[in-house]
């Protein structure tokens, strides 16, 4: 607790400091929270590894400063009011809500929030049942899963697709229950795209107030999905030749320009690095002996692995 103290006083004297202009101050206190938060949780070390989400990670910064005073009040005896952590994640596919949702699970355990800080993460087809009865059971089955750790429920919207007669309703209400029942047990995440997830909180005048915490994320540029590619290659122990990250570049451009509105990012990436280590490993048994295989051969991915179509060109 020692270097959360030094921050937690550091950040005291920039707060009184009043000559110190408000953009000056709240860069200061933002670089000093970011060296603390780097040696007291492996979770922010984790956070702050992933490409882009600037103003997710601000508001994950700020939660863990908010967590830290409230542990140190606590230590002084004074009063914490309850503070409610379930939150809404809007944006497309890929953009990293998953990753981020396990992320804060173990932040929460490091602070002492939850119990277990694990990740159960599921969809409509997992909550609602085929009858009467059947989803608040399966419902309630789930959140007893979830205790101690983060429920993510992905594509959220779901619940209401089918109206008022919708079993979906059935889940919402249950799910509505237990966050009262389950106060300091349990932080829900809604996920979903923006304006459906809009949509979903505006159905139930009980939900935005139970979900107080929005977080946006958006969709990678082209330079943060080839940062992002290359991080991947590096996972895996491969590289992309120069060819290869320039035809990388302009299939992401082009499937971004021509794309139907919910380009997948990061998932996207994936599956065309994935796909073309299949490639690669095919290109490489058909043209070489084993005994010619040294370790540059193995670890390169040319852009013929790419299968680029015929009117992308390098």
């Amino acid at each position: 607790m020692k270097s959360i103290r030094q921050s937690t006083n550091q950040i005291k004297v920039v707060f009184n400091n009043e000559k110190i202009p408000q953009k000056t101050r709240e860069k200061v206190i933002s670089s000093r929270m970011e060296k603390s938060l780097e040696n007291e949780s492996g979770a922010l070390k984790e956070l702050e590894n992933l490409v882009g989400l600037d103003e997710v990670k601000k508001l994950v910064y700020e939660m863990y400063a908010f967590l830290t005073i409230r542990k140190l009040r606590e230590e002084q005896g004074l009063f914490n009011a309850p503070h409610m952590f379930h939150m809404v994640f809007k944006g497309n596919p890929g953009t990293g809500k998953t990753t981020v949702a396990r992320i804060l699970g173990k932040l929460f355990k490091d602070m002492g929030v939850l119990d277990k800080g694990h990740l159960i993460e599921v969809e409509r087809a997992d909550l609602v049942g085929e009858y009467i009865g059947h989803t608040a059971s399966r419902t309630r089955d789930i959140i007893k899963k979830a205790l101690g750790g983060v429920l993510f429920i992905d594509e959220a919207y779901s619940l209401v697709r089918g109206g008022e007669k919708d079993f979906g309703k059935e889940c919402i209400d249950t799910l509505i229950k237990s966050l009262e029942d389950n106060r300091n047990q349990l932080i829900v995440i809604l996920a979903g795209y923006n304006a459906e997830m809009d949509y979903f909180l505006a159905s139930n005048p009980g939900l935005p107030s139970r979900f107080p915490i929005k977080l946006d994320f958006p969709d990678y540029t082209v330079t943060q999905l080839m940062a992002i590619a290359e991080g991947m290659c590096q996972e895996q122990a491969y590289y992309l030749t120069q060819d290869s990250r320039i035809l990388l570049r302009r299939l992401l451009m082009r499937e971004i320009e021509e794309g139907s509105g919910h380009f997948s990012n990061a998932r996207h990436v994936r599956n065309m690095i994935e796909k073309a280590i299949r490639q690669q490993a095919i290109r490489v048994v058909t043209s070489h002996h084993t005994s010619e295989m040294n370790k540059n051969l193995l670890m390169e991915l040319r852009s013929e692995d790419f299968e680029a179509e015929p009117n992308v060109k390098l």
